[in-house]
């Protein structure tokens, strides 16, 4: 159902990404997995570039949160088959890449949030950490991981 909830909002499940080092994109211990940190890459493109309040919107990097949820969620059901097995989303983290005297990490992370309550409702709403760093990989503006819970 939650797949179907997405197509009705007009919002696509990818496939899960590719590693791009030594690490796998989910790992799961008893009901929870933990996603690696996602970035906002579709198809292999990373369309958004840059610090948040310099080269990157606030806007933009919302939109990338977003993205970089998506990719967790493609990471999770690469690894238990269907979304529909979340009970929960327990904990997003979020790490934003920022221009110095940039202080809206949590608006930007709002994109990751509002999509996830969008999809699940009440078993969307997590606690959540935003933190502002000086870069990320490849110059990214935003990387997200997530831990949930499933059913078992």
């Amino acid at each position: 159902m939650i797949e179907e909830r997405a197509a009705e909002l007009g919002i696509e499940i990818p496939k899960a990404p590719t590693p791009g080092g030594s690490y796998v994109p989910a790992n799961r211990t008893g009901r929870y997995i933990f996603t690696a940190g996602m970035t906002s890459s579709q198809k292999g493109q990373q369309p958004y570039v840059g610090a948040v309040g310099r080269e990157v919107t606030v806007e933009e990097a919302q939109e990338a949160a977003r993205l970089c949820a998506l990719n967790c969620l493609a990471a999770v059901k690469a690894e238990i088959g269907s979304l529909d097995r979340i009970a929960r989303i327990v904990k997003v983290n979020g790490y934003v890449h920022s221009a110095p005297g940039f202080d809206r990490q949590h608006v930007v992370m709002n994109g990751a949030s509002d999509l996830l309550e969008q999809l699940f409702g009440e078993r969307g709403r997590h606690a959540r950490t935003s933190v502002g760093v000086n870069e990320l990989p490849n110059g990214i503006p935003v990387e997200v991981e997530m831990i949930v819970e499933v059913e078992e």
